[in-house]
């Protein structure tokens, strides 16, 4: 199954509004390089699906830019094991790109996934 950035921007509103959390989500992913779309994409996919299934959040901010993406949450925060199965193959995604993902408390209190590529 094909992932992008874009399709993913649209299946986020939609997980998100379906479990009642207020979502802020770019309007437009097109300035992030063709060589990002797809793991940004993946980025994406697995971090809201962490924040509806997980995270018993009121609110998911995701941000994107043209060498990274944050996405973020007023949930309960991190757990102490770092994470399962989802976050470990996106770790392994990331890192096969070069880049890094680094997951920790967002300023809300809640959990935030970066994820950075040069």
């Amino acid at each position: 199954r094909e992932v992008s950035l874009g399709v993913e921007l649209a299946r986020a509103r939609g997980a998100l509004a379906a479990a009642g959390i207020e979502a802020s989500l770019p309007a437009d992913c097109g300035f992030v390089p063709a060589a990002r779309q797809e793991l940004f994409g993946w980025v994406v996919r697995e971090g809201v699906t962490n924040v509806v299934r997980h995270s018993g959040a009121r609110t998911c901010r995701v941000r994107v830019s043209a060498s990274s993406v944050e996405i973020g949450d007023d949930g309960r925060g991190p757990s102490e094991s770092g994470g399962g199965a989802g976050l470990a193959g996106l770790r392994e995604r990331v890192a096969a790109a070069g880049g890094a993902l680094s997951i920790g408390r967002a300023d809300s209190g809640g959990f935030v996934l970066t994820v950075t590529v040069p």
